[in-house]
């Protein structure tokens, strides 16, 4: 399979690098973070990596026995005091989703820093016109996209209290038309678009939408796509990604409402293109004709 991705161009990264090392000077102590799809992944190591930073954590997936695990081990691995909650709900799920939040809020009494990470999809092997329209296109859409919308509704009023963070994971399949991922590419794109909508109604918030790039994830391997290949991005990429836009120096908070890839130098990215992004108000998901 073969492909063509127009993308910014700056180094890209493919693991954590020096400019993206946060724990030199951790900033999230004291932070309320809830990492929603922490179990395992990508989640688990962006949840790992905010524990290590010091922040008060919530991971949140649908199984209670391996976030029970995921949490042991997180604590074992950050070596550190801070406390780490463990709650299992669905995301496609309102009410558990709502209930999830709520308990966040009565136990620490604020929200800072919310990572919407859940996320399914089914192998890439069939035109969606072959595919059961439920259980092998729409339950992904549940998911994808109801799944982070119900994190945004119930986050973003505590978020816009505290003038907090949210991160939607996305994936680079948004920007290109990949045979057969349908499902997953069209519920990426609405992500976008509803995480744009974030950004516009809760302009406190600093909202992103972070491709944590192509990593062996067993969710990816079980797509049987043929992009093996291109996932050589380490699980670390991502997490130090989140950690640097949600840092609270502000230095990266004019990307709010834009998608980020962690592929990108963000050194290089402040440096070459802040003034392109503005003027031109990119990275967005949009029409246009050049």
């Amino acid at each position: 399979m073969s492909f063509e991705i127009k993308d910014l161009p700056v180094t890209a990264r493919h693991e954590q690098y020096p400019q993206n090392h946060i724990f030199l000077v951790p900033r999230s102590e004291e932070k309320v973070v809830v990492v929603v799809g922490a179990s395992k992944g990508i989640g688990y190591s962006i949840a790992s990596f905010y524990a290590r930073a010091g922040a008060t954590l919530v991971i949140v997936s649908r199984s209670q026995k391996t976030l029970d695990e995921a949490r042991d081990r997180i604590v074992s691995e950050s070596r550190t005091s801070s406390d780490v909650l463990a709650l299992a709900a669905d995301t496609a799920d309102t009410k558990a989703i709502e209930e999830v939040i709520k308990k966040v809020v009565e136990k620490y009494g604020r929200l800072d820093v919310v990572v919407a990470n859940s996320g399914a999809s089914s192998p890439w092997t069939k035109r969606f016109s072959e595919q059961d329209p439920y259980n092998d296109w729409w339950k992904f859409m549940e998911v994808n996209l109801r799944g982070t919308y119900n994190v945004a509704h119930y986050a973003l009023p505590h978020l816009t209290k505290s003038k907090g963070y949210f991160i939607a994971v996305t994936s680079m399949a948004a920007q290109f038309n990949i045979p057969f991922a349908s499902a997953y590419a069209v519920s990426k794109v609405a992500s976008l678009e509803s995480d744009a909508s974030n950004h516009t109604e809760h302009p406190e918030v600093k909202s992103f939408s972070l491709h944590p790039g192509s990593i062996k994830t067993e969710g990816a391997l079980g797509l049987e796509s043929g992009m093996e290949s291109y996932m050589t991005d380490t699980l670390q990429l991502p997490a130090a990604t989140a950690l640097k836009l949600t840092d609270g120096s502000g230095r990266f908070d004019w990307l709010s409402g834009r998608f980020v890839s962690a592929n990108w130098d963000l050194e290089e990215v402040e440096r070459d293109w802040k003034k392109d992004i503005f003027n031109k108000d990119i990275l967005k998901t949009r029409f246009t004709v050049e």
